[in-house]
């Protein structure tokens, strides 16, 4: 087995290091690695396809930040706070003058995005992300990544209150009705709403695992996909525990301390297949009246179309999408089924059991992904 997984590790670098040298660059390749199982494999590979994900230059990176960035700063306090805080999202064994430098760092990437973007707010959680980022690539190149990140796909979360926030959260109980409508109602029942979540989905779970592997894992994930996969992964984290929350006690206070207390053993590629699954069962754009349509205008999630009717400009893998229209043509045929809003469940999970063989990772990239982000990738797809 491990003579295979070598093979395997082998293989994707091989395929990895193609996607790198085409020209142009083929993005649409390694979003599908990056989705696909293991993921971008190490934090080598991570410091070159980040960039190319978002689309960040990595021959134009921001000065380093100047002496005056934390003076008269309004949210120095708040984020020195925090930071100080955020012991344990620095690897165990880390000698202390190695992590207060980092922190000193960590620090300044935060304040360098809010300084050039004044409409972005800052919320406590956004230096789970940001560590991240400074652990994997280093503080220059973080600083690019956030700032594109700030901007687009963790948008909602910055804004000047959390009403987009809890937007993006009233996706989480459709997703879960479409596939297993006994937790949902179980869950309504107890009124045990949504707020369990809340930390998974602005800190994209990096507050919440304790495994640093399997955060970067969820990024390479996320940062190829559609800015709401991160939703669509916490829906199949609750569904993956089922019983758990069928067995425990219909209140509130029970069922919420049940999922807020996230298992650390999770099969991370299992689910990462599913949301991707899900994603294409039940898109945003099906599950937004469920999700209290009335904000839907006011999410950057929500732009979504705008980004697909400009995804021609990026020329993305014809054989993608070749693979993606016969596969369409299967989806099709069970549209109906899919849409109506109380579906039999075994027939629901017989469709899934469908694009769970067809895999989640042609599907996804192909029909969330690769439109994302046209608006600022057309430096790569002139």
């Amino acid at each position: 087995q491990s003579a295979e997984k070598r093979l395997f590790k082998r293989r994707k670098v091989a395929e990895i290091e193609q996607a790198l040298s085409s020209e142009p660059i083929d993005v649409a390749a390694l979003r599908r690695m990056a989705i696909s199982e293991g993921g971008l494999l190490t934090d080598e590979i991570r410091c070159r396809v980040w960039p190319k994900l978002l689309s960040v230059d990595t021959d134009d990176l921001p000065p380093p930040p100047g002496k005056d960035l934390r003076e008269d700063n309004k949210d120095y306090q708040q984020v020195l706070l925090d930071v100080r805080r955020s012991l344990r999202r620095f690897p165990p064994g880390m000698p202390d003058d190695q992590r207060e430098g980092l922190q000193e760092e960590l620090i300044d990437i935060i304040l360098h995005v809010l300084q050039r973007n004044p409409q972005l707010h800052y919320y406590q959680g956004y230096h789970d992300i940001v560590v991240t980022f400074l652990l994997v690539v280093g503080d220059r190149l973080a600083t690019a990544l956030v700032e594109k990140l700030s901007t687009h796909h963790l948008r909602d979360f910055m804004d000047p209150t959390m009403d987009n926030t809890k937007h993006i959260l009233n996706y989480l109980m459709p997703i879960i009705d479409q596939v297993n409508p006994e937790v949902h109602d179980f869950m309504q029942s107890a009124e045990v709403g949504t707020i369990f979540a809340l930390s998974w989905l602005i800190t994209w779970f990096g507050h919440v695992l304790s495994d640093f592997r399997h955060v970067v894992r969820l990024y390479d994930f996320f940062l190829a996909c559609h800015p709401l996969m991160p939703i669509y992964f916490a829906a199949v984290i609750v569904l993956h525990r089922e019983q758990e929350v069928l067995d425990c006690e219909c209140d509130m206070a029970s069922v919420h301390h049940l999922l807020s207390q996230i298992p650390q053993d999770l099969p991370y590629e299992t689910l990462i297949s599913r949301a991707g699954d899900l994603f294409v069962q039940f898109p945003p754009s099906e599950l937004a009246r469920e999700a209290a349509q009335q904000q839907a205008e006011r999410t950057a999630a929500s732009t979504f179309k705008d980004f697909e009717l400009a995804s021609v400009q990026q020329r993305p893998d014809t054989v993608l999408r070749q693979r993606f229209r016969e596969r369409l043509r299967g989806e099709e045929r069970t549209k109906s089924v899919l849409t109506k809003p109380r579906t039999n469940r075994f027939v629901k999970l017989a469709v899934m059991g469908l694009t769970v063989a067809l895999g989640a990772a042609a599907l996804a990239v192909v029909k969330s992904a690769l439109e994302w982000a046209p608006k600022f990738e057309l430096q790569i797809f002139p």
